[in-house]
């Protein structure tokens, strides 16, 4: 008898609120959005990390100097390519590139709040390149209630602070 008058229960509030006991509802009133001055900490922390070996290991290991870097066409493209593969692959495999686990936030789909595919992510770096160009992509987070950026937006990604 009791077990009816529990699912009983349960009927009326799944009927008063259907999305009550969906999980996106539940995850997304616990979701906090990245604070915009630890990405660009994150950003940074990364240019160091990622971005400043590849530079390196081009300039001096493949090419042999810097004059060489300099006069070549296509050392600054390989070292940007390079760096957007890694990001990628960072990204689709844990939702975060050494920066951004060092600030605690994640790189996620924006409406399942799940990691995104390796095409996806590189398809917010590239549109990444392309928003900062342009630099009004930057600037929409802060007239954004999600803090999205323009890069964000054409990727559907949210960053999210990580939960400890």
């Amino acid at each position: 008898m009791t077990t009816i008058s529990l699912m009983s229960n349960f009927a009326r509030k799944l009927k008063k609120n259907p999305h009550s006991f969906t999980k996106n509802t539940t995850q997304n009133s616990s979701v906090v959005y990245a604070r915009y001055v630890d990405r660009i900490k994150a950003f940074i922390t990364d240019l160091f990390m990622i971005y400043t070996p590849i530079l390196y290991a081009l300039t001096y290991v493949v090419l042999g100097s810097k004059e060489a870097f300099l006069h070549s066409s296509w050392g600054p493209f390989l070292a940007v390519a390079l760096y957007g593969i890694i990001y990628a692959l960072f990204l689709s495999k844990t939702g975060q590139t050494p920066g951004k686990k060092a600030y605690k936030i994640k790189v996620v789909d924006d409406t399942t709040y799940e990691n995104i595919s390796f095409s996806r992510a590189l398809l917010r770096f590239v549109a990444f390149l392309f928003s900062a160009t342009i630099l009004i992509g930057l600037i929409l987070p802060f007239y954004n209630k999600r803090k999205k950026a323009l890069h964000d937006m054409i990727a559907k990604t949210v960053e999210i602070e990580e939960k400890e």
